[in-house]
This record gives structure tokens, C-alpha cells and sequence, in this order.
């Protein structure tokens, strides 16, 4: 086994995790799901069925990633932030799987503490959502977004920097507007 998994986590069959991995304490992953390589699983996370976690994320503790949720490479999950997979739920007339909308989180989006994104949206590259913030809507890439519903306050660099007025970063890094976002500028 070239990952780790405390002893008081559970693994389901017909799981595959990638070499360097760590699942910590109190850790359910269910059948069908694929955890990339080099990620760390916080305590008390959840991943249902057939979720796709990409390499290097990291998930802090109290996550549960629901079916219909992709995560890319490099996506951090804040600690207690929430998925969905069903915009109106009823316990007595459950939909089934084949109902759930999708959520796909792009490479390196860093989804604040206590944030909450709404199934059926795509959460663009390299965006931010701040802690506590509720996404109803798809998040452009490098989009800072914050607030009840959020909305978009800035952008921020590969990097997590805020950027300036101009769209340029204190690592270095240029931004040019394109369409309704932006992207790195080629240097």
C-alpha cells in the first residue's frame, strides 16, 4: 500500500487511491470513488460514490463530497465547507443518482471554510471562494468571490493573491481580460 489510511477510517471496495495519499481519522470513502495521488483527507470527511478527487487537493475536516461532485487537481476544500447534489430535496421522494446535478471544481480553486456551492455550477480555475460564501451561479476562473449569494469582489492570482487595478500580481504574475473573466497573460 503506498498511501495511508488511519485505522479508524473506512474504504470501501472498489476505491482507488493514488501513491502518497493520507486519509485521516474517521474517514468514510464509498464504492466507486478515485482519489488522485499526493492528497490529504482531513478528519471526519465523507466521499461518496463515484466522486472523482484529482491529484494533490486537500480536504479539511468535516467535508462531505457528494455524488455528482469532480474535484480537479490541486483543490483545497476549507474545513466544514458544504456540497450539494440536489436543488430540491425530499426525504420521502428521493430522485436517485441518475438525477443529481453535476458540480465541477477546476484546477487549483481554493473553496473557503464553511462555503456552501449549490449542485449544477462549475467553479472556474484558480478562483476563490472566501469563507462563508454561498455559490448559486458558475465562478469564472481567478474570480474572488464573496457574500450571500456571492458575488464576484475581485480576482485573484494563480498564486492567492489579490490582484490590483490593473490585473497584475505582487508575485509577478499579469492578467488579461478575456470575455467575461480573465487569464494569465503569456510573459
Amino acid at each position: 500500500m503506498d498511501y495511508f489510511v488511519h485505522e479508524s477510517s473506512y474504504i470501501d471496495e472498489n476505491v482507488k487511491i493514488g501513491k502518497s495519499t493520507k486519509i485521516w481519522h474517521f474517514c468514510h470513502i464509498q464504492k466507486g470513488a478515485e482519489i488522485g495521488e499526493g492528497c490529504s483527507i482531513g478528519q471526519n470527511v465523507n466521499i461518496s460514490c463515484n466522486v472523482k478527487v484529482g491529484d494533490m487537493c486537500k480536504i479539511q475536516n468535516n467535508v462531505s463530497i457528494y455524488e455528482g461532485v469532480e474535484l480537479e487537481d490541486y483543490v483545497f476544500c476549507g474545513p466544514s465547507m458544504v456540497f450539494t447534489n440536489d436543488l430540491t430535496p425530499r426525504a420521502k421522494f428521493p430522485k436517485g443518482r441518475e438525477r443529481y446535478k453535476k458540480t465541477k471544481v477546476c484546477k487549483g480553486a481554493t473553496l473557503g471554510a464553511n462555503s456552501t456551492i449549490v449542485c449544477g455550477n462549475r467553479i472556474g480555475k484558480w478562483s476563490m471562494i472566501a469563507s462563508g460564501a454561498v455559490i448559486t451561479k458558475n465562478v469564472p476562473d481567478y474570480a474572488l468571490m464573496a457574500g450571500v449569494p456571492a458575488k464576484r469582489i475581485g480576482w485573484v492570482c494563480k498564486c492567492g493573491n489579490k490582484l490590483d487595478d490593473k490585473l497584475n500580481c505582487t508575485c509577478g504574475r499579469k492578467y488579461i481580460i478575456k470575455d467575461d473573466t480573465i487569464d494569465e497573460a503569456i510573459q
